[in-house]
């Protein structure tokens, strides 16, 4: 088992390899896909976004409420492919580490290598637990989109696996 602090540094993620074990600690961004197409409009016209994505890494999630004592509720992670037509441009862009679960495309597999960024895979079916990681969250942007608008976590020991390091080493094509 591994213990990364965010935000990801380069010497990080050299040291990550497909199928490693990770707990994550520090801060990382969420969003999904409504959030992920703003984001690459503004990135595709040259706009500055809301967000300052260089060196972030994204959690794939549409938490539920929270219950009383929590950050969050249930937040289990989306599925990742419903990213990735987004995704090089925002690695490309800066952005260095996501979190989903499922395969990705091979333009996402070759952004990943080129921008020596990482894809971590959280259990499916683990919310409540994943939950239990998110010490606090905050608004960052795109409020409008309710539980898909970027936030920022304030993790400690979030468990992850990681699925495609800056290798291209990919767990789900072995």
């Amino acid at each position: 088992m591994k213990r990364i602090t965010l935000p990801l540094t380069d010497e990080q993620i050299l040291t990550l390899k497909a199928g490693d074990s990770v707990l994550l600690s520090g801060t990382m961004i969420t969003g999904r896909d409504a959030a992920h197409k703003r984001l690459f409009e503004l990135a595709e016209q040259g706009k500055e976004l809301p967000v300052n994505i260089k060196g972030e890494t994204i959690y794939y999630v549409g938490p539920a409420p929270a219950k009383p004592g929590y950050a969050v509720g249930p937040a289990g992670p989306t599925s990742s492919y419903r990213m990735d037509k987004f995704t090089p441009r925002l690695l490309d862009s800066g952005l260095k580490g996501m979190i989903g679960k499922g395969k990705r495309s091979k333009e996402v597999i070759e952004a990943i290598v080129r921008n020596r960024a990482v894809y971590f895979a959280a259990i499916g079916g683990a919310a409540a637990l994943i939950a239990k990681s998110i010490k606090k969250t905050e608004p960052v942007c795109y409020d409008d989109l309710g539980t898909e608008s970027v936030r920022r976590y304030y993790v400690e020991d979030f468990p992850c696996v990681v699925a495609i390091d800056c290798e291209g080493n990919d767990i789900y094509n072995v």
